[in-house]
């Protein structure tokens, strides 16, 4: 096959804006996949993206038309994924934009037209779902023209359900985008942009193939971690793995390595044959988690287990990062990295079905960098790690600069909820007669907890949001601790803003009085900043009545019973042990 006759795109879009089902068309179309075998979403191949109705992961597909090989890769839309998007980029020279024709362009559809210009890539703007009833063509049109400069000529109409300006999207695709470029005579040279762990086979590589080419059973090598393997079996998607004897020049494809050990594969590497000089190509740019969470198995057997699970998942997460932890009340775990919430959910899902793995995440917290009086900084990611504040000179927190498209009818609830969350509004543009983009800056830990909940609510789930990492910035940041019976509980603590401080400690101190057991001596809980107490409730003693044996007599027996027993409650207050339970813990680190 000529390489002028490969053809790699991706289609990129706002969640829910039919990305999958237009894939689905196109597999039909192109007659990829037989009517037989033929479903809905047939590129979501995960449980979890079928219930949820979500693509989490990438997936390449080939399909042939005419004489022509069309190499597409179905991508992600939540802002958690978008790492998943800026990988299928570095394969492909061009991108199906979609846009839903009865929402318009959302905050995602921003954020990704902004990654693919960044890889130079051609872009074909196609206005989806004409065929609902309450579908605006012209409207989103121009807002597509608006944002992004296209022209009438260069937007297509389709219908990912009816199929309907699909045969023009292929054909767009084919005259459109450039022909993948390389030299067949160079030694190879292929980008690991996805991999994939199979227990029989070891790890299997997806990779687009930039120069030379490649055969089944050659000796290949790892550039980046220098890891001689055997390219045991070679091939495409079509949708699933599909054998054939070479990958050429501009074909994308898998390797199947037969290594055990998935760190020596990693997503961004360039794989060359075994004993060739060669450059590294550019790869990707390293991931950085904007939120941490701990995770613990429920049974402290589990943990090689967990360690085992993780570690395969990180093969085709590459955004997933964690160091082994320890924590008295959980016992040993993982102190975990995510992109966002959904992303954690994600993942904790993955980590309980594929691998039958019941599990304990702690609250999600963000990076703070400590600066100390002595001019080192440290980075800390729990509270217990947060150094005496008398050596601190300051602390600083991440902020992100935040997208928020809304209809013009919510824009003061919306900015009631930023300013309310300590954030600081920036500018607002109109891309239609009532849409906004609202731009503002705020503390990443501010939006991680249940900032996206409150926005739908206040917008009637017509909002849609972006954000991306700004700086850090030092504010009057405090350690919340909780003690349970003067004793202070690490687990339990966390850093917030003086300004709630209060509220916070008060809301703790209260659901932990209704889910500690009451003990035979009284129980005080209290919230505190250093060594301020700032909230307190407590927790009464178990009476047990222990004049009930008596049976008249003079009163002072009595009373000499109920003296015993109250110097008794007093000894235990002293040197008497709460044990929380683990679901308290559980209770408040899901708050």
């Amino acid at each position: 096959m000529s390489q002028d006759k490969i053809r790699n795109f991706c289609i990129i879009a706002h969640i829910d804006h039919g990305k999958s089902t237009l894939a689905d068309r196109l597999l039909e179309m192109t007659s990829t996949v037989s009517k037989r075998e033929m479903k809905d979403q047939l590129l979501d191949t995960m449980d979890l993206e079928r219930e949820r109705g979500i693509t989490i992961k990438l997936q390449p597909v080939r399909m042939e038309w005419q004489d022509y090989i069309l190499n597409l890769i179905d991508t992600p839309g939540h802002v958690d994924f978008t790492y998943e998007v800026s990988r299928s980029l570095a394969a492909c020279e061009g991108a199906i934009l979609v846009v839903d024709s009865t929402q318009g362009i959302e905050a995602q559809t921003l954020a990704n037209i902004h990654l693919a210009q960044a890889h130079n890539l051609k872009i074909i703007p196609v206005v989806n779902k004409i065929d609902l009833p309450n579908s605006d063509r012209e409207k989103t049109a121009e807002e597509i023209k608006k944002a992004f400069g296209f022209t009438d000529d260069e937007i297509l109409y389709a219908s990912g359900k009816t199929g309907e300006g699909v045969d023009k999207i292929i054909e767009a695709v084919v005259e459109r985008v450039p022909a993948p470029q390389g030299d067949t005579d160079k030694p190879l040279r292929a980008l690991i942009f996805d991999s994939a762990y199979d227990q029989h086979r070891g790890v299997l590589t997806f990779v687009r193939i930039v120069d030379g080419s490649l055969k089944k059973s050659e000796k290949i090598q790892m550039i980046g971690t220098n890891t001689p393997a055997d390219s045991l079996e070679v091939g495409y998607f079509h949708p699933k793995f599909f054998p054939s004897q070479d990958l050429k020049t501009g074909e994308v494809g898998y390797i199947v390595t037969g290594l055990r050990d998935v760190r020596k594969a990693r997503v961004g590497d360039t794989i060359t044959s075994a004993g060739a000089k060669v450059e590294q190509l550019p790869g990707y740019k390293q991931i950085k988690p904007m939120v941490y969470a701990s995770i613990f198995p429920v049974s402290g057997d589990d943990y090689p287990l967990l360690r085992d699970a993780i570690e395969k998942l990180k093969l085709s997460d590459a955004a997933l990062e964690f160091v082994p932890e320890h924590i008295p009340a959980l016992g040993f775990g993982f102190r975990t990295g995510f992109l966002g919430l959904l992303h954690m959910d994600i993942v904790q899902e993955r980590l309980s079905r594929e691998y039958n793995l019941d599990l304990v995440l702690t609250a999600p917290s963000v990076e703070y960098r400590i600066n100390l009086k002595d001019g080192t900084q440290k980075i800390i990611h729990t509270p217990a790690e947060l150094p005496d504040l008398s050596i601190v000179e300051s602390i600083e927190e991440p902020w992100v600069a935040i997208e928020i498209l809304i209809p013009q009818t919510y824009i003061g609830g919306i900015l009631e909820l930023i300013t309310g969350r300590r954030g600081i509004y920036k500018n607002m543009d109109y891309l239609s007669n009532d849409r906004v983009l609202v731009t503002a800056e705020m503390p990443l830990a501010n939006i991680i907890i249940d900032f996206y909940d409150k926005l739908k609510s206040v917008s009637s789930g017509y909002a849609s949001l972006n954000y991306e990492y700004l700086d850090s910035r030092v504010d009057d940041l405090v350690k919340l601790d909780i003690l349970v019976a003067g004793e202070i509980v690490e687990a339990l603590s966390m850093i917030v803003h003086r300004d709630v401080a209060e509220a916070e400690g008060r809301s703790l101190t209260e659901k932990l009085k209704t889910l500690i057991p009451r003990q035979q001596f009284e129980i005080a809980i209290q919230a505190a900043i250093g060594g301020k107490v700032i909230a307190r409730e407590t927790i009464s003693a178990v009476r047990k009545d222990v004049t009930v044996g008596l049976y008249g007599g003079d009163v002072t027996r009595k009373m000499k019973l109920l003296e015993k027993q109250k110097r008794g409650k007093k000894r235990l207050k002293r040197i008497g042990q709460v044990d929380i339970p683990q679901e308290a813990f559980l209770a408040i680190l899901k708050k």
